[in-house]
């Protein structure tokens, strides 16, 4: 019938429009609308896919869903779990597996075209979200669920999603009047659109901008890799004969290390730092201080004091009082290690009759200078071991040993992108399908900066089991064709960081999608990735994966001690980078209010200036480019909880090395039993509680860091 109609409207028949002929036309013929297929219980089809088909397949996907969900509000049978928070669980899940890979081509395909469909569909996903929360008839189902007497026989599991629905829908304005509701949906659906422009903008700075060496004595101090790496972006760039520095996180780090050339440093630095902060088409300035005035509206509508009294009410912090008392306890310490590290570094530059006093694009450089002074360690000595692949070989099997997890390479599988393998995640003993694992490993044009994991489908086994599909994302520099990517120590460490991310979601055992995998409190949720980086360092994983790529021969013992030594080194300006963000983050969400314009410039340098930031370094994410804040509500008032999860993830690891080491199978499987698999099913301190026998302590934190003296 279908395709009878299809034929009648392309032959002009009079009863359709032009809008529905050209409506029916694509949803018959779109990809993103259809049931994934294939292996493995379905996967995206990312090699079907077209930037024409989201923009209808999200429309298609979002009013079937506001259909069914009219269905379970105006059900005339009493709110049970089964016909109404067991329903809700159900009724997105085309519109789910549509903006899975809607996201995909936004973090990572983001071409001038589908910028274009992203502007304008993200206004409307969060126009969508709040015609779900402010429905009144479906959250007085919600609530009486809630408030039943009958709640107490629901199963542990049910009770907590019966929780989450509840809590979500009162914090999202249920509870608001109507005129209320519609000034917060206005509010949402403008924050939607700056957030994509933010994002966008720090795209196109990061893509537009770059530093181009023309002359080999501009190459002075790199290594070959680094070389070898810069003439392949090049060449990407269409700039053959020439070297480029990507105005990327991996490829500014090592040229601020190694680069001799003083003035090319304080350039390439300056370029990065200035991200969204140019006073052009792509300045990011104005856009925060309406995100900021806009937060600070809607969460006073909300009856909070300020965005983060609203983002912090359900974390595992808080308050953001808790939140800055612990940042502040760590600061003092930090800084006065910074004072230390610049002595050093100083004293060197002194020696070497540089001439200078140490500013921000020198720290790294002269850092190195004092590693190797100290601690005989030169981060060149070390890279040549750390190949991306064996690390990655590494990693996997790190995950047999501690999570039973095995990992078989797959290519029965559509990928968006040539650079992206897939493995199928087995049970090691059974051989049980667990899910899939995507690695897309390299820089390109379209493709955000950093790292990161997804999950393109969330494991469940409501109504029947469904198994994960989860993917890793990196940014390293593709190098000559044929020979290895060689990664810092830095890079090692967060690639194993994000692989923990994929692992909280491979050993997912629940029962419902919104209580799956890495869908926790934002400061819990960076527990199980920090927690994973202590294993590189094992060597267990150094003597199999950490060999020179050249002769094959394991990393020396005598540079692990080496690296040993030194893994306190530099943590004065690490933590002090990254703390100064996560306090100004705070600090710009408790000023803001709705009637006050901030400038995002003048707040950051008087913020920093009374926390007695050490001028010699910036925070690690300035405002203009800290996408983690502004390119969403995810870490807004939130980028403290990396500080918070360490806490947690170093008095966990202590947890096996009091017991039999590292690889300990009874405290992993009491990892697995008590964080890795139960999701949101349990409150974290609880689960924390039930895996440690206590709660954290800071001190573990400390000693990690180098500061407990």
């Amino acid at each position: 019938m279908r395709k009878l109609l299809i034929i009648f409207a392309i032959l002009g028949v009079g009863f359709m429009s032009s809008s529905e002929r050209i409506s029916a036309f694509l949803e018959e013929k779109n990809p993103l609308l259809e049931e994934w297929k294939g292996n493995y219980g379905g996967v995206p089809p990312f090699d079907k896919v077209k930037v024409e088909h989201f923009k209808p397949a999200i429309e298609k996907a979002m009013t079937d869903a506001l259909r069914r969900i009219e269905e379970v509000a105006n059900s005339a049978e009493p709110p049970t779990f089964e016909n109404t928070i067991a329903e809700l669980e159900r009724v997105d899940r085309r519109l789910n597996d549509v903006l899975a890979v809607y996201f995909v081509w936004s973090s990572t395909m983001s071409s001038p075209e589908f910028q274009k469909v992203e502007s304008e569909m993200q206004p409307k996903l969060a126009e969508f979200s709040d015609k779900i929360y402010q429905n009144e008839a479906l959250f007085k189902r919600i609530e009486a669920i809630y408030n039943s007497p009958e709640k107490s026989k629901l199963t542990p599991e049910q009770q907590r999603l019966v929780w989450l629905y509840y809590t979500n829908f009162v914090r999202a304005g249920a509870k608001l009047n109507s005129e209320q509701k519609k000034r917060l949906s206005e509010i949402n659906q403008e924050l939607a659109r700056l957030y994509t422009k933010f994002s966008q903008n720090l795209l196109a700075d990061e893509t537009e901008k770059f530093l181009v060496l023309k002359d080999e004595s501009e190459l002075a101090g790199l290594p070959q890799s680094f070389r070898d790496a810069a003439a392949q972006a090049a060449i990407a760039k269409g700039l053959k004969g020439s070297w480029v520095i990507l105005n990327t996180r991996s490829s500014i780090e090592p040229f601020l290390t190694y680069s001799e050339r003083r003035d090319l440093r304080e350039k390439a630095w300056r370029m990065f730092v200035n991200r969204g902060d140019n006073g052009d088409k792509n300045d990011n300035n104005a856009i925060i201080t309406e995100i900021l005035r806009l937060r600070a509206e809607r969460a006073k509508l909300l009856g909070y004091k300020s965005h983060a009294h609203w983002q912090l009410e359900n974390s595992m912090a808080k308050t953001p009082e808790r939140a800055m008392e612990l940042m502040e306890a760590v600061w003092k310490p930090a800084v006065a290690r910074v004072k230390q590290e610049v002595a050093d570094m100083q004293a060197i530059a002194d020696k070497e009759g540089a001439g200078i006093k140490i500013e921000p694009w020198d720290y790294r450089y002269y850092a190195e200078k004092v590693r190797k002074a100290k601690y005989d360690l030169d981060e060149n000595e070390i890279k040549p071991y750390l190949q991306l692949e064996k690390l990655r070989e590494g990693m996997f099997w790190v995950a047999e040993q501690l999570f039973g997890l095995k990992f078989k390479p797959v290519n029965d599988v559509p990928v968006y992108h040539p650079d992206v393998k897939v493995w199928e995640v087995v049970d090691a003993k059974t051989g049980k399908h667990i899910g899939l694992w995507y690695f897309d490993p390299y820089a390109r044009e379209g493709k955000r900066s950093g790292a990161w994991m997804n999950a393109y489908r969330n494991q469940e086994k409501m109504d029947r089991p469904i198994t994960t599909i989860v993917s890793n994302n990196s940014n390293f520099v593709k190098g000559n064709p044929n020979e290895p990517i060689l990664i810092s120590w830095d890079d090692a460490k967060t690639l194993f960081h994000e692989f923990g991310h994929a692992l909280h979601g491979l050993c997912s055992n629940v029962t419902y999608p919104s209580l799956s995998g890495t869908n926790v409190p934002r400061d819990y949720v960076e527990f199980p990735s920090q927690l994973l980086e202590h294993w590189l360092l094992t060597p267990e994983v150094l003597q199999r994966f950490a060999v020179h790529y050249k002769t094959g021969k394991p990393i020396p013992k005598e540079l692990v001690e080496k690296i040993k030594r030194a893994s306190t080194f530099n943590q004065g300006f690490a933590t002090v980078e990254y703390l100064a963000g996560a306090l100004v983050d705070m600090k710009i969400h408790l000023a803001a209010s709705e009637n006050e314009k901030i400038d995002p410039d003048k707040f950051e340098r008087e913020a920093l200036e009374q926390l007695g930031m050490p001028r010699e370094i910036v925070m690690r994410h300035r405002l203009p480019q800290f996408a983690h804040i502004f390119s969403g509500d995810g870490y807004s008032a939130g980028y403290y909880s990396y500080l918070w999860s360490d806490v947690i993830t170093a008095d966990a690891y202590e947890a096996f090395t009091e017991a039999g080491g590292p690889y300990d199978k009874k405290v992993a499987e009491k990892l697995i039993k008590y964080v890795f698999s139960v999701g949101n099913t349990i409150d974290p301190a609880e689960g924390y509680r039930l895996f440690r026998g206590r709660d954290p302590k800071i001190e573990a934190l400390m000693r990690k860091r180098g500061f407990s003296n």
